[in-house]
């Protein structure tokens, strides 16, 4: 087991890293939502090009 770890530490790490990455966005995602605001998700209303895109 020591050997298969030690084998494939880079990948484990990357592996980490990335999976810490995703959950800070999710989190971040999350709590922009509960306060209302929007964050390019269609609408339009807290976007500031409101009422030039369309």
């Amino acid at each position: 087991m020591i050997a298969w770890i030690t084998a494939n530490l880079g990948n484990i790490i990357v592996s980490l890293v990335l999976i810490v990455i995703v959950g800070l966005t999710i989190r971040s995602l999350l709590k922009t939502r509960k306060k209302g605001s929007c964050s390019c998700g269609g609408e339009c209303g807290c976007c500031p090009m409101a009422g030039k895109c369309h």
